[in-house]
């Protein structure tokens, strides 16, 4: 499987070739019902949407309503395709789904166990959210293992905890999604809010953002506006001038009125879009943009990554923050979040988080988890925690 720049390079000279690319939303829930529905809404006759999944029936009705909607609104411009044949347990079912298609550009917005939001059960318990490591892998690591077989060259982006996720595999040697998406996306738009209303700015795509921090500083910052003692990684300007305003104020009014319910996957869902989007505006368009990433290029936690479509490359942003900067930042943060480390093929809890789940859950976390035991701790997971506190 080709590097990230490699897979760019390719997408270009198809772009360039007939125009159409080709997106393949794996998993139809409330993430990528969302997604569908802002990609039909770009009106992008050169797209191709494969929707891919297990239960067609489910499937055929959030596609319809999603196409109906467009129809009313004159927005369907873009092929869709369903097919209710891939299951994510299987890697030969995966592996045959991603060739038959061949898509451009793959996004898993799938769950191991879906319809529910892990944070409520371990943010007022634990206040992390690492421990869900291995259930988040699973159908990341079974996608990933279908394009090799298949001799995919598609840009893959993913959608759960890639801060640990995407790094996770490519310590173990594997291959990994180009992109994460979501986490510290959700803070960006928080951040824009206050700043723009402080400085009276009326159009917030003036404000230009770059952050360097993991899932755990979104989710405290977004819920308490304070950031737990740690000084943030964030740089704010305004056509090129820099905002002074204390990070302390900005991050008090993030804490920002919002639902819990799966609307909040309108979020993450929009996050892929961007990727989308920022991709190949990028290219037909030959400019240098900027996305931020939880995973991308397998580090942990979050960063601004620039996608050159001029010169057809990809690369960390660190006009701002250097790369060690940016790496130790979000290694103190997403230690915050139960991960202490992810390295050759295994994860590393925290101890702290290990003792949080025995006092609250009353069960046994393993410090370490490898690789290969991925399926074993991801039922545990489900089994001794989830079931019990649903």
């Amino acid at each position: 499987m080709k590097a990230t720049n490699d897979k760019l390079n390719l997408l270009r000279q198809k772009l360039e070739a007939d125009g159409v690319v080709k997106v393949m939303i794996m998993g139809l829930g409330s993430v990528g019902g969302y997604l569908l529905d802002y990609l039909v809404g770009l009106q992008d006759e050169k797209m191709e949407i494969v929707v891919v999944g297990r239960n067609l029936d489910k499937l055929i009705q959030d596609v319809n309503i999603v196409r109906t909607a467009a129809v009313i609104r004159g927005a369907l411009r873009s092929k869709i395709t369903v097919d209710g044949a891939c299951d994510l347990d299987h890697i030969d079912s995966i592996t045959k789904t991603i060739a038959r298609y061949q898509p451009d550009i793959i996004v898993n917005s799938s769950r191991v166990y879906a319809g529910l939001k892990y944070g409520s059960i371990s943010w007022h318990t634990l206040r992390a959210y690492g421990i869900w490591t291995p259930l988040s892998i699973r159908y990341a690591r079974n996608i990933m293992e279908g394009c090799e077989l298949a001799g995919s060259h598609a840009i893959v982006i993913n959608t759960s905890y890639s801060d640990a996720v995407i790094p996770w595999l490519k310590s173990a040697g594997k291959l990994y999604p180009d992109f994460g998406s979501g986490n510290l996306n959700h803070l960006i738009p928080r951040i824009k809010f206050y700043v723009g209303e402080q400085c009276e700015i009326t159009n917030l795509n003036d404000i230009d953002v770059t952050l360097a921090v993991s899932h755990f500083h979104d989710v405290v910052i977004s819920k308490e506006g304070q950031a737990e003692g740690q000084k943030i990684l964030l740089d704010v300007k305004y056509q090129g001038h820099n905002v002074e305003i204390e990070q302390s104020e900005i991050f008090k009014h993030c804490a920002i009125a919002m639902p819990v319910d799966q609307k909040r996957n309108m979020m993450n869902a929009s996050s892929n879009f961007d990727i989308i989007y920022t991709i190949l505006e990028a290219i037909r368009l030959k400019k240098k943009m900027k996305v931020h990433s939880p995973g991308v290029q397998g580090e942990i936690g979050g960063y601004p990554y620039i996608i050159d479509g001029e010169n057809v490359d990809s690369y960390f942003d660190e006009s701002i923050f250097s790369m060690s900067r940016m790496r130790q930042a979000n290694r103190e943060s997403i230690a915050l979040d139960g991960i202490e480390n992810v390295i050759n093929g295994n994860l590393v809890y925290t101890d702290v988080l290990v003792e949080k789940v025995k006092n609250a859950f009353g069960v046994i976390l393993p410090k370490v988890v490898h690789f290969n035991e991925i399926d074993e701790v991801g039922h545990f997971l489900i089994e001794q925690i989830i079931m019990r506190n649903k």
